[in-house]
């Protein structure tokens, strides 16, 4: 079974490699093509923005296809930036234009009121409309400052309890065990073992 990672985002790429790679697939990326499309996220949810990436790319590619569309939703901000959390600063904004366009709206509110979750939704389309989704969260609070080196995005400014550390303090599979993404990863290893298992007839 082949399936392509629905992503030109070498940062998600990598995250997902670290969770999928020891399935009995091979997992294809943009690389394998010499072609391969950007699809704009006209979704007006996470769930909407994944399922048309996976969608278009397997159409493409005519092979099944997997994405995922995250966002950061901070209470204070009434669940902002959420869907535009990759281009909250701007359609070409930057990880560090985001941060800091993050960290200044929450200028001057306290640390118990800057509770946030990344939320994650991966779809994998198998062809057609057989497609399938499924979410990760992971829960925190927003930093009054960016550190750390590793991760992306919003990682520098993302606390998360349970683990005492940012995101971007964390090793890749020190992420992948408690991150959002890691565990949507978990739950479509799951569909996709369940799936090679029904096309060997088990």
């Amino acid at each position: 079974m082949q399936i392509v990672l629905a992503t030109n985002n070498e940062d998600k790429i990598r995250e997902i490699r670290n969770l999928l790679d020891d399935l009995p697939v091979t997992i294809m990326t943009r690389d394998d093509f010499l072609e391969f499309p950007e699809v704009k996220e006209t979704g007006d949810t996470l769930k909407a923005n994944a399922i048309l990436k996976a969608r278009t790319i397997a159409e493409f590619c005519d092979l099944p296809a997997l994405a995922d569309d995250s966002g950061l939703e901070v209470d204070a901000l009434n669940g902002a930036p959420g869907v535009r959390s990759s281009r909250y600063a701007g359609e070409n904004a930057t990880y560090a234009d985001n941060n800091r366009k993050l960290l200044a709206e929450l200028e001057g509110v306290p640390q118990d009121k800057r509770t946030a979750r990344f939320r994650c939704v991966i779809a994998i389309c198998w062809g057609g409309e057989d497609i399938e989704t499924v979410e990760g969260t992971a829960d925190g609070f927003i930093t009054d400052e960016s550190a750390g080196i590793s991760g992306f995005g919003y990682d520098p400014v993302f606390f998360h309890p349970v683990s005492g550390k940012r995101f971007s303090e964390m090793s890749l599979e020190e992420k992948n065990l408690v991150s959002h993404r890691g565990q949507a990863l978990q739950n479509i290893r799951t569909a996709i073992m369940e799936r090679i298992n029904k096309t060997r007839g088990l």
